[in-house]
């Protein structure tokens, strides 16, 4: 065996009837975490090495055979040996739904509309066994725009009064999300295969990286795809698919401004995390995202559920910093 593939894997393939399998492995970003496609008598799968202790593949295969069990398509599990690492599972090809857009944009509506019935599908499963979004989860992650962020531009700004700005703002959000929807946590365009023949999207979509599920507000998963960090989403298309949403289940009046409130919570915290990615592990890459993620945030706080926090805002990040939507770091 080639020394940079996890130890055992040999007698794991061989337990799970892949003994000779050919063993490609795939670009990651994860420092620990990789991914090998695994190829044996005209059959394919996927390999996750997930070795402990930096990793622990059981929360994939908690969520996973949870969604299984709903009918929702997470890949299927072959083989798993947890306290080694590793798992085989489905392969859903190469079709990521970014990339294929971006081959095929004519099919942008209809991969979306397709995105938002797999919530749809998703939203009407009772809540699955999972732990509860509460406050101080979103609390934690939304600290992440001072600590990391603000520090970097060099701003001096009030710590305390943010996190009391986001308790005022999200304390009716927390009553209105019971008892909530999993939440998948990172439902965008690069965490959705596009299953059928290679460069042909058959209609059918493959849920990945879902390992962090919790349950909470089914707005959450509606921003994370319709305010993507990583691919520019239209105005009107977050519109339609909104209204295409809203035309499949039923929502309340405070619908609007919940997914206003999680949009800024989220895109906050996905700044911080651009931030620190760039500031603590040199990825420098993450920061021209940074601008689109800052702009969907803005128009977030513009919503009066904002209020709160939108005052933090004026009063603590300077309308300079404001105005250049976060293109300030480098």
């Amino acid at each position: 065996m080639n020394s940079n593939l996890p130890e055992g894997l040999d007698q794991f393939l061989t337990d799970a009837g892949w003994h000779g399998a050919e063993i490609d492995p795939l670009p990651g970003d994860a420092s620990f975490r990789r991914y090998f496609r695994i190829r044996a008598n005209g059959n394919h799968a996927m390999l996750m090495d997930a070795p402990p202790p930096h990793e622990d593949p059981k929360p994939f295969l908690h969520v996973g055979k949870w969604l299984n069990a709903q009918g929702l398509r997470a890949p299927r599990i072959f083989a798993e040996a947890p306290e080694r690492g590793l798992v085989l599972i489905e392969d859903f090809g190469h079709d990521r739904m970014r990339d294929w857009l971006d081959a095929n944009p004519a099919e942008e509506r209809r991969a979306y509309r397709d995105a938002i019935d797999a919530l749809v599908d998703l939203h009407q499963c009772p809540p699955g066994p999972f732990e509860p979004y509460t406050l101080e989860t979103y609390l934690r992650e939304v600290s992440l725009f001072p600590d990391w962020f603000c520090k970097a531009a060099g701003i001096e700004v009030d710590p305390m009064g943010f996190s009391t700005a986001w308790r005022e703002a999200l304390g009716p959000l927390l009553i209105r999300q019971q008892p909530g929807v999993t939440v998948l946590r990172d439902y965008h365009a690069e965490n959705i295969m596009l299953l059928g023949p290679r460069g042909e999207y058959a209609g059918e979509q493959g849920l990945i990286d879902f390992q962090d599920a919790l349950n909470g507000h089914r707005a959450y998963d509606l921003v994370s795809l319709l305010q993507d960090a990583r691919r520019e989403v239209s105005r009107d298309l977050e519109g339609e698919m909104l209204d295409h949403y809203r035309s499949r289940l039923a929502v309340d009046d405070a619908f609007e401004g919940d997914y206003a409130l999680l949009g800024a919570q989220r895109n906050a915290k996905i700044v911080g995390i651009f931030t620190r990615l760039w500031k603590r592990d040199g990825k420098e890459r993450y920061l021209p995202m940074i601008p689109r993620v800052w702009e969907a945030m803005e128009r977030d706080l513009a919503h009066p559920a904002l209020e709160p926090v939108a005052r933090w805002f004026a009063a603590n990040v300077p309308d300079e910093i404001r105005a250049k939507q976060g293109d300030v770091l480098g």
